[in-house]
């Protein structure tokens, strides 16, 4: 059972799955996701005028906060220590808007996937609570993994598939 991808056991039973037997290796991932909003909300958050103040620096440390949370939000991932984590936001003039990549990694019996996904996910979502009051209709798209490394599998990358 410990190399089994399911998380439904013999019987039929959600369980976590049994990952004691698998060595531990480097992991490591990447993900990104985009919050496109107006121009003019872009240029308050680039200028640093937005009201409720650094909405960068917030979106980077709930970004960590939730890649750390993980298993506490998502029902059937494995609780990981991260060894190291990078939050990179970067702005996109032609969309409006801005784009979060997080690269996680550790040392583990499984991967790191979830928690770089988590991380955007909520970087993106603390950004739009931030500016929401100045542009309700922002949108959150794109989240996807971007890359991962480690385990049975090796490398994947998404420029790599056909996806």
């Amino acid at each position: 059972m410990g190399d089994s991808l399911s998380h439904l056991n013999k019987a039929n039973e959600v369980h976590i799955v049994d990952v004691v037997d698998r060595p531990q290796t480097r992991r490591e991932a990447i993900a990104e996701g985009i919050i496109h909003m107006q121009a003019a909300t872009l240029a308050v958050v680039l200028e640093g005028r937005a009201p409720k103040g650094d909405v960068l620096a917030v979106a980077r440390v709930a970004a960590i906060q939730a890649a750390k949370r993980t298993s506490e939000l998502i029902p059937l991932c494995h609780s990981l220590p991260l060894s190291g984590m990078e939050v990179k936001i970067e702005s996109l003039t032609q969309s409006p808007g801005l784009r979060i990549e997080t690269r996680c990694r550790t040392i583990n019996r499984t991967g790191v996937e979830m928690e770089a996904l988590t991380g955007v996910s909520v970087g993106l979502l603390t950004l739009f609570d931030m500016l929401k009051a100045l542009d309700p209709a922002m949108t959150i798209d794109s989240i996807q993994l971007i890359h991962k490394d480690g385990g049975r599998n090796g490398a994947w990358n998404r420029n790599d598939s056909q996806a």
